[in-house]
């Protein structure tokens, strides 16, 4: 079978183009041959996260990597056949369990039978999705293509401590005995409901106080109507801090998040998500710039196996997700095309002729 070749450099030139490029490698079978990896980054190569999601793929499909160590900018990998099963992993300075997790939901997505996979290390990270964005925005999504993915939070874990776990249950196609089915988004519907929560686990809880007030004096929300909130912190929790803004459409459910830093004021903090939330909302995309993201491969999978054509409508195409475009056209027979329409951008996914 024809290798996938990857050039590691290309348009946002980070670990993205690793995740896809592993996945699409398991769900077709094809080797995958990897180079300049992470080359747009400052410190180019394998780090310890991205070594975490090709150990990930190696244990899915009983593959074998070749160049799988700290700083390496190339690697070959190739897969074997994708195991259904119970499985733990354990990412090291707080790297992102959601990352590595999506390296290996799409070859689950279609196993021969039900997983579990069990994570530890980051649940809220710097360029990241946090735990949150995939359990309300993510996984709604993926169940409709009629995959099961139920995800339970154990412990939140924020950089650089970590020592957050996750727990995911995938429930294939093939034991539902339904379709892999893809479907169109373009309108995200009437609003239902929208809400915004601080995280201050091992923090001063002035900290959450003066977030959520300024998220309510610039969203119109307040603490009365329940739509500014503190969740409580679980044991062993933090330190972190994370604001986030929940937004529940009818078609979708829209999740924003700023992780707080120590150059930052709470106020900033606020602004910052939102600025996220204002842009969102100028637009009449039904999915906010990273979900548009994150949706595009679950959703190229249904097109490939059922060879029919799906669209989604988004606020913006970043770099990140043009560079996503590309590397899951070369590595499934299907082709993406984005085109702008009135006040947002649409996203159609066709079989290859």
């Amino acid at each position: 079978m024809k290798p996938l070749t990857l050039d590691g450099s290309t348009g946002e030139g980070g670990g993205q183009i690793l995740r896809t490029g592993l996945a699409l490698s398991m769900v077709t079978g094809r080797p995958l041959h990897i180079t300049r990896i992470r080359a747009g980054r400052p410190k180019p190569g394998l780090m310890r996260q991205h070594l975490a999601c090709v150990q990930a793929a190696v244990a899915v499909c009983g593959g074998q990597a070749e160049g799988a160590e700290l700083n390496s900018q190339t690697l070959v990998f190739t897969p074997g056949a994708v195991r259904a099963g119970d499985y733990r992993f354990q990412i090291a300075t707080a790297g992102s369990c959601l990352l590595v997790l999506q390296t290996v939901l799409p070859a689950l997505m279609l196993a021969d039978g039900d997983s579990q996979v069990q994570l530890s290390g980051g649940t809220h990270n710097p360029m990241a999705p946090p735990f949150d964005f995939l359990e309300r925005a993510f996984a709604p999504l993926v169940r409709r293509l009629g995959v099961g993915l139920e995800l339970q939070l154990q412990r939140r874990g924020f950089y650089p401590a970590g020592g957050g776990e996750l727990v995911a249950r995938i429930t294939p196609t093939s034991a539902t005995m339904q379709p892999l089915a893809p479907v169109d988004l373009l309108e995200r519907g009437p609003l239902h409901n929208a809400w915004g929560e601080a995280l201050v686990p091992g923090l001063t809880r002035n900290i959450a106080t003066r977030e959520l007030e300024a998220l309510g004096q610039r969203m119109g929300w307040t603490f009365e109507s329940g739509q500014l909130r503190q969740p409580p912190t679980r044991q062993n929790e933090g330190p972190g801090n994370a604001l986030i803004a929940t937004l529940e459409h009818a078609h979708v459910t829209e999740v924003f998040c700023q992780l707080g830093e120590r150059h930052l004021s709470a106020e900033q903090v606020a602004k910052r998500l939102v600025d996220e939330v204002r842009a969102y909302q100028r637009s009449s995309g039904a999915l906010g710039p990273h979900l548009a993201d994150q949706w595009m491969l679950p959703l190229a999978l249904a097109v490939w196996r059922s060879g029919r054509a799906a669209r989604y409508t988004c606020s913006e195409v970043t770099q990140h997700t043009a560079t996503n475009a590309q590397t899951i056209a070369l590595g499934l027979p299907v082709r993406v095309q984005i085109t702008p329409v009135e006040r947002a951008m649409q996203v159609e996914i066709q079989p290859a002729p």
